[in-house]
Order: C-alpha cells, then sequence, then structure tokens
C-alpha cells in the first residue's frame, strides 16, 4: 500500500487507540465520538489488511501488526507534533550542523574562541567552518548550505546585518627589515596584495585605502588570503597590509615586524550576517548569539 493513498488522520486515530486500549477512550483524546472513532479504525483495517486490535475480555488488544505500528507511529506523530509547532531549542541535545563563513584572518584569531565555546555549549552538535572562497559557490546566505556569515555588512534582498567588531589594518614586514618608513619609501616598496573572492563576505579592502590615500602601491605578488600575504611578507623583502588581530597573532610564529609609517589605514566594521529564513530558527538564533557574544568578548593580547 502506498502512504500517499491512505487518508493520514487514520494514523492519529491509529495511535490513540493503540495507546488509550478503548475506542471509548480514544475518543475522549481525540475529542469525537466513539462511532467516529469506530469508523476511522474499520477504514485503517481495510486500508493497512489488519484487524489492528481485537477484543480481549472487556478491552482490546493490538495484533502483532498494532504491537509493530504502535511506537512507530507514536514517534513519528511527536516528531511531526515538535517541527509543526516549533518545539523549543536545547543546545545541550541538538545533534544539528550548523555552518560558518569566516575569512582566513577571523578563523586564525577569532575562531578557536568560537570552536571552545560552542564544543561547551553544544557538545552533540557539529561545526562546520568555511572560507569565503567556498561561499559563493555554496550559493550564499541565499542557499540552504550557509548559515552564519562574519564580513563586512552589505544589503541583499533577505539579508540581515548587525555590527559585530572593529577591524583595523597595519603594516607589515619581515623581522629584520626597517621599523620605520618616510612616506618616499613606503612609495618604493613592493607589496604583497590580496585579492579575495568579492562577495557580501571579505574583499581585500587595502586597494581602496591606499588609493583614497593618494599613495601609489606597487603590488609584487597576489594571494587569496591575508594569511598567505603574512607569509611571504615575512620571507621576502615585500610589505604586506594585514589586519591588525592577525598582525598579533602571527607577528612572532612568522617573524613579522609591524613597521611605522604614514600608511593609510583601512578601518572596517565586520558584521554578524545571516538570512531572513533562519531568522526566527530557535537553533540560530542560539547559534548567532553564541558566535557573537563569543566573538565581542575574545581578549585582546597585549
Amino acid at each position: 500500500m502506498s502512504l500517499s493513498s491512505l487518508d493520514l488522520n487514520l494514523l492519529v486515530t491509529l495511535d490513540a487507540v493503540l495507546a488509550e486500549k478503548s475506542v471509548a477512550r480514544a475518543a475522549r483524546r481525540l475529542h469525537v465520538t466513539p462511532s467516529a472513532v469506530s469508523n476511522a479504525l474499520s477504514r485503517a483495517r481495510a486500508a493497512l489488511g489488519d484487524p489492528i486490535v481485537v477484543r480481549s475480555g472487556r478491552g482490546i488488544v493490538p495484533t502483532p501488526r498494532g504491537a509493530e505500528l504502535a511506537p512507530a507511529l507514536a514517534r513519528t506523530l511527536r516528531e511531526l507534533e515538535e517541527a509543526v509547532e516549533g518545539t523549543s531549542f536545547d543546545p545541550g541535545s541538538t545533534t544539528r550542523t550548523f555552518t560558518l563563513a569566516v575569512a582566513d584572518a577571523g578563523q586564525v584569531v577569532r575562531l578557536p574562541a568560537v570552536a571552545a565555546s560552542f564544543a561547551a555549549t553544544m557538545p552533540r552538535a557539529l561545526l562546520r567552518v568555511i572560507g569565503i572562497d567556498s561561499l559563493v559557490s555554496m550559493g550564499g546566505l541565499a542557499g540552504t548550505a550557509v548559515d552564519v556569515v562574519i564580513g563586512v555588512g552589505e544589503r541583499g534582498p533577505g539579508i540581515h546585518s548587525e555590527p559585530l567588531f572593529e577591524e583595523r589594518t597595519v603594516l607589515v614586514g619581515a623581522a629584520g627589515g626597517p621599523k620605520r618608513l618616510t612616506r618616499r619609501a613606503l612609495e618604493a616598496c613592493r607589496h604583497v596584495g590580496v585579492e579575495m573572492v568579492p562577495t557580501l563576505a571579505g574583499r581585500d579592502l587595502t586597494a581602496a585605502a591606499y588609493a583614497r590615500a593618494g599613495v601609489p602601491r606597487s603590488v609584487a605578488v597576489v594571494v587569496p588570503t591575508f594569511t598567505a600575504a603574512a607569509a611571504v611578507a615575512a620571507s621576502t623583502d615585500l610589505v604586506a597590509t594585514l589586519p591588525a588581530s592577525l598582525a598579533d597573532v602571527l607577528g612572532r610564529r612568522l617573524g613579522l615586524r609591524v613597521i611605522a609609517a604614514p600608511t593609510p589605514i583601512a578601518s572596517v566594521t565586520m558584521h554578524l550576517l545571516w538570512h531572513e529564513r533562519t531568522d526566527a530558527d530557535p537553533a540560530m538564533v542560539a547559534f548567532r548569539e553564541l558566535v557573537r557574544t563569543t566573538v565581542r568578548e575574545r581578549p585582546r593580547r597585549k
């Protein structure tokens, strides 16, 4: 028998009869008459090809088929009811997957704290982190694969955005290089450029900042991430303009030095971004709050 040919209301009646083991009690539970339950039970028996319940003394007992159906019906109808009614979200027991898109600087600097908070708050769930390059191929926030983005705030159909933190940039070079540059020396430098995928989650604002300040910039190497730019600058005589938080974390590890120079500082407000489709979902509300709180409370290195 095909499920599409079955009146699903009959399953509700069957669940009540099997649970109550009485037509009269099932009728009271469903707020209908006993005759309505009896009629529905007859139709269910015909559709399923089994009596489902039979009389035994003054009550009724399930047939083997009815006993098999009882727990499956109870579980399925309960899950369906919870899905329709929108039950409260339990972070401690959820097994959902939450997908966060963030640029490489955020992955290095802020992701460890987010991951630790996530593991403590939602121990059975899965946190999946993707880069900006993957965001476009996955349909962006308008698709169904990405839940939250940490990036620059941009408008779009159905996009929600709120300020999260300020990110500024610094000029860096190899540890053995100059500590300070004049305007003329800065103009003579060769730079590592960063060209991210131009999405709502991130793009290199360095070039625009130099252009606004009227400072010529000669680019020798172009890389897709700030982390790669840091590695190149640390092993060459090139300079790079990086997020200050990333330069702080990678400075000692890679052998980088922040250079004092009349560099145009690109300061940008990073935002928490999500789509209208997840705005009211209790699980996503909790996930956004976790990211929001953790990122804003991330301790600053001294």
